[in-house]
């Protein structure tokens, strides 16, 4: 068996309220990665486009108030 496949059993035997704060901690840590990896793709200038993408449409007018 593999160690997949021994987490998918332990999972599969957790109780509904353990369950929940597995489901819980697992997507806080998918976020934790996500936030790391716009920070580093914005300190890259990866995001840059976007920046310029705005002040494009704000130029044009087309932006709408929020």
């Amino acid at each position: 068996m593999s160690k997949a496949e021994e987490i998918e059993s332990a999972i599969e035997s957790l109780s509904e309220e353990e369950y929940i704060r597995l489901r819980k901690w697992f997507s806080e840590k998918d976020w934790e990665k996500w936030d790391r990896q716009i920070e580093a793709d914005s300190e890259a200038g990866k995001l840059d486009f976007l920046i310029r993408e705005a002040l494009d449409e704000k130029a044009k007018g087309k932006l709408k108030e929020l």
